[in-house]
């Protein structure tokens, strides 16, 4: 969201259901080489909570909040300013943010559409290197520098845990991937 990645984490994972091979809870800090800090729960136990993503930001100049329950809004509020409501394609979106949208603006647009969205964006870059052109540069979807930052970033997450919920570096992200 920032275009920041964290250069340290310190994980605190947990099984809480008996048998389960994987941690069912996770709750991580985030440290940035610009000074800043984040956080990050996810669980699988959070009794009530149905895929309950949420996604905050907050900065010098003001704070954004999206969710999941509640795709086609985000609440931007400008410091020492009221809160304001964007909505998804409404008035004053970006190309970039038009581009991914699937259907008309004022429709609920969600988690199967924004798979379509990836899988679409990808096949346009396919079919540029097919016909020997490049991509279009709005052209955007996860590829393998992203896939391998989030293997290190696992990695590093159940490494910290495992050595007692320490601050873990993460190795910078390699653009030779």
């Amino acid at each position: 969201m920032s275009g920041e990645s964290p250069s340290h984490i310190l994980a605190d994972l947990s099984a809480f259901v008996e048998g389960r091979a994987l941690d069912d809870s996770a709750n991580i800090l985030l440290r940035y080489a610009s000074g800043a800090k984040g956080m990050l729960w996810a669980s699988q136990v959070a009794v009530g909570n149905e895929n309950a993503v949420s996604l905050r930001l907050y900065g010098d100049k003001g704070g954004l909040e999206w969710r999941q329950e509640d795709p086609n809004r985000l609440w931007f509020t400008p410091f020492g300013q009221a809160t304001q409501m964007l909505t998804r394609n409404g008035a004053g979106s970006k190309p970039s943010a038009v581009r991914a949208s699937r259907i008309p603006a004022g429709h609920p647009e969600g988690y199967l559409e924004a798979f379509a969205t990836i899988y679409n964006e990808a096949a346009q870059a396919i079919i540029a290197a097919r016909d020997g052109g490049a991509a279009d540069a709005a052209v955007t979807y996860p590829g393998i520098t992203d896939g391998i930052a989030g293997l290190a970033f696992v990695s590093a997450a159940v490494a910290s845990s495992r050595s007692g919920a320490v601050w873990t570096a993460l190795e910078p992200n390699r653009s030779d991937a």
